[in-house]
């Protein structure tokens, strides 16, 4: 079973660990350093004018604390946030909903903002610029704009898919911060620091060898370490050890380079079913019984970033370094 790909049971009790986990000042906040140092400096900047901070748009692959980020930066700020996501926004009603409970100063966080419908994009504007919101109001024949004046507030948007925001959404923002992939070491603090809210005893070899396949996401660390502390209390003495860590990892099939079953299934097709590639994302996708939109959020960036995989104008190629991974021997031609 690939331990991205979860029910939304497990979701939910996955977002509720996270919240329990998540650090409350960005001091505590691990790795991001660029992104981190800037925001202290807006954040500081924003309370000695007294104004409200610029927008804030967070972008990169899952699991990487954009959600984590956004409340530190309300706490940070001393303000209230509202939470929401892109695609839960259906009607004017939702966002005039949401916007009339602002106070002054207060952060709204709008998670997958990319997917929010165009018309709900367009009403948000003027909120964003001035600070108004002008709404319809009445049936067919008897409709009327009403314009309802807002408190300056900040609106954090986090999104996996930068590219997919439109030109007049994303210039809005007064501040944009990629989100980059964590080093080993951060994840190894995180790994240590998260089995301490846990009180599970757990040893260095182990965060390390944790952290190594965990994908440079600490999501991905978080939830490994949850599925071993499991396999610790039913099968070790409740402490994680490099052996147990090692035995369990290889029962939940994530290999050393942190790739799971869903990835050697992607990287296979690719490999025996299209000879290597160049194969258009949806053929991938259909082969393996996965998303097109999975596969582009959620394995691809890592794929790519580890140059496992290539795009290409003609589609995507298999590199020498996934044949070698999976001890298959490299053909090389072309597009290799």
């Amino acid at each position: 079973m690939d331990d991205r790909m979860i029910t939304g049971e497990e979701l939910a009790e996955d977002e509720k660990i996270e919240s329990s986990i998540r650090p409350l000042s960005i001091d505590e906040y691990i790795g991001q350093e660029d992104v981190k140092q800037n925001i202290k400096v807006y954040i500081e900047a924003a309370k000695m004018r007294g104004e409200a901070l610029d927008h804030v748009l967070l972008y990169g692959p899952p699991g990487l604390g954009k959600t984590t980020l956004a409340n530190i930066i309300a706490n940070e700020l001393g303000v209230n946030i509202k939470t929401a996501s892109g695609p839960s926004i259906e009607k004017s009603g939702d966002l005039a909903a949401i916007l009339s409970t602002l106070e002054p100063k207060d952060v709204l966080f709008i998670d997958e903002i990319h997917r929010m419908p165009s018309y709900i994009e367009e009403i948000l504007y003027p909120a964003m610029e001035d600070f108004v919101l002008d709404i319809m109001v009445g049936g067919e024949g008897n409709s009327r704009s009403i314009r309802i004046d807002l408190p300056p507030f900040t609106l954090v948007g986090a999104t996996t898919r930068a590219g997919d925001l439109t030109s007049p959404l994303r210039d809005r923002f007064g501040i944009i911060s990629k989100m980059q992939y964590y080093t080993v070491e951060e994840l190894v603090k995180i790994v240590k620091r998260t089995a301490r809210v846990f009180d599970v005893p757990i040893d260095e070899e182990a965060a390390l060898e944790l952290a190594s396949r965990s994908r440079g996401t600490p999501r991905i660390a978080n939830r490994l370490l949850k599925r071993v502390r499991d396999f610790a209390l039913v099968e070790g003495n409740g402490i994680i050890n490099l052996e147990i860590t090692k035995k369990a990892l290889e029962r939940l099939k994530i290999d050393e380079k942190g790739l799971d079953d869903t990835d050697h299934q992607l990287l296979l097709a690719i490999i025996k079913k299209f000879n290597g590639g160049p194969v258009g994302i949806e053929s991938v996708a259909s082969s393996i019984g996965e998303e097109v939109t999975t596969i582009e959020d959620v394995y691809e960036p890592y794929l790519l970033q580890q140059g496992f995989l290539k795009r290409t104008p003609r589609g995507r190629v298999a590199t020498s370094l996934a044949y070698e991974h999976l001890k298959i021997e490299y053909q090389n031609d072309l597009f290799g």
